[in-house]
């Protein structure tokens, strides 16, 4: 019965926020704030529906004088609204091309200013790297990047695709890794709560002075920050 409950609640809230952020798209498209107000009102509303109570960690280390880009974990489907909680000022993401055709949602995650990636072609995948790039160095804007590519399902994290840390070393843009706690063990729509899911903020990475040849240690070092905070907060969550 929760379950029924629960999914009655998230789809007219799924129908209300998608035709809301629709006509905020269209009143002023494209506009790198978009992302933001979205994400906060699909995560405000939608995390009391699904019984997770957040808690985000040390956001002093997102910068306020310049771009970054956000190198993030991925669990599952739900972290449209884990993480959508923590999304800072002027941040857009990194999605695949076929979220534009998802009914309501894809066209806001559009009009929102989010970046859409083939990433079966090659090409317009570059294409795209080079559109962040842009978005970075000449509209001032944050841009979010899942660094795994995919969702995890919750088993530690699965390898880094290099796209987010090319763009930073091209751009001259520091990488901060954002983490979010394990959430998924023991997690089902029948529970009355689901616990709490932590989101923390690691200290930026500079990538000012690296080349493509810092690539393979910049990645390794992201990740192995990301692997023990992960740990941590695991532990902390009991999870």
């Amino acid at each position: 019965m929760i379950r029924i409950i629960r999914y009655v609640l998230l789809s007219i809230h799924f129908i209300i926020s998608c035709t809301l952020g629709l006509i905020y798209g269209l009143v002023r498209p494209f506009h790198p704030t978009n992302s933001r107000w979205c994400a906060q009102t699909f995560a405000v509303i939608g995390l009391p529906i699904i019984g997770i109570k957040p808690k985000l960690v040390n956001t002093h280390n997102f910068p306020t004088d310049r771009p970054f880009i956000v190198a993030a974990n991925h669990q599952s489907n739900w972290d449209l609204f884990v993480t959508g909680y923590s999304v800072p000022p002027r941040t857009v993401s990194l999605g695949k091309k076929t979220l534009k055709w998802i009914p309501f949602f894809g066209q806001l995650y559009w009009l929102a200013g989010n970046v859409l990636v083939d990433r079966g072609n090659t090409t317009k995948a570059m294409q795209a790297l080079d559109i962040t790039k842009k978005a970075l160095t000449e509209k001032n804007t944050n841009i979010w990047f899942f660094v795994e590519g995919t969702r995890n399902h919750g088993k530690n994290m699965l390898p880094f695709k290099k796209g987010a840390f090319v763009t930073a070393i091209n751009a001259g843009v520091p990488i901060v890794p954002v983490v979010t706690s394990p959430y998924l063990k023991g997690f089902s729509l029948n529970n009355k709560t689901n616990g709490q899911a932590i989101v923390e903020v690691l200290p930026p990475i500079e990538t000012k002075d690296l080349t493509k040849d810092d690539l393979e240690e910049l990645m390794l070092n992201c990740r192995l920050d990301m692997m023990e905070t992960l740990g941590r907060l695991e532990e902390q969550c009991g999870k």
